[in-house]
């Protein structure tokens, strides 16, 4: 099952993101395939905050980023 929503990766500094696959968006970030592994080095999940669709989500993300 897809798990579309905001998640929030921890290395040496903070990523939050959004998906509507969250499974698929971790398997990328494992894989290399975001310029966000440079960045943020060896990760891990922290939070994942489940929203009903991808608007809500980006909404959500971009308020996440914002108050940074």
């Amino acid at each position: 099952m897809k798990k579309l929503g905001v998640y929030i990766v921890k290395g040496d500094r903070y990523y939050c993101g959004s998906t509507n696959d969250l499974e698929r968006r971790l398997r990328q970030h494992r894989l290399g395939y975001t310029r966000t592994n440079e960045r943020i080095g060896k990760w891990e999940l922290v939070h994942f905050i489940p929203c009903s669709s991808l608007k809500e989500a980006r909404g959500l993300e971009k308020k996440i980023k914002k108050s940074k």
